[in-house]
């Protein structure tokens, strides 16, 4: 029987591979461009030294006020955990502005498939990590949140998934009476 330590590292290592592995990711940086997709989640791959640095500098914020002024390990944990969470929850739900996109155009064009196939089952992997005992409140919250909002925009993928772009069909139009 696996022991629940392994299994929790299991699945830990299997969250990691699906977050660096979006085909979707390897595209923009060949192409060296975002096209026509909503840059929101691929932001942090942009001016990198400069949110680097501003990172470091909130880590350190973060250390400080946690260590000098909160005493005890629950309540440093639950201010951190808290902080990670409402970020984590920003990570998940940003690509979500693009579903009025798709709503009002009726074409997943702007959606790519690959990145919320990829962020869902990382959403759904970091949950099972977090039930896995001991279960780990402040990653089950922001990774359900995450797992539950990928969910909603693969319904709304498959909904649209079939509806021709208006734009497309006269596009190939134009192409054939400039040919």
């Amino acid at each position: 029987m696996m022991n629940s330590s392994i299994a929790r590292s299991i699945v830990g290592i299997i969250g990691n591979v699906i977050s660096f592995g979006f085909p979707t990711f390897f595209q923009i940086i060949k192409n060296k461009s975002v096209e026509e997709f909503k840059p929101d989640p691929y932001l942090a791959t942009k001016k990198i030294m400069l949110f680097l640095l501003v990172e470091t500098i909130f880590f350190a914020f973060i250390v400080l006020v946690t260590m000098l002024a909160l005493q005890g390990t629950n309540e440093r944990s639950l201010v951190v955990g808290v902080i990670c969470d409402v970020f984590n929850v920003m990570m998940y739900v940003s690509p979500l502005t693009v579903m009025a996109k798709v709503i009002k155009t009726k074409s997943v064009k702007y959606m790519p498939f690959w990145l919320s196939l990829a962020n869902f089952l990382n959403g759904v992997c970091w949950t099972t990590y977090a039930l896995i005992h001991p279960l780990d409140i402040y990653v089950l919250v922001s990774n359900g949140i995450g797992a539950i909002s990928r969910l909603i925009q693969l319904i709304l993928y498959a909904c649209y998934c079939t509806y021709k772009d208006e734009n497309e069909d006269n596009d190939l139009k134009l192409t054939k009476v400039v040919v």
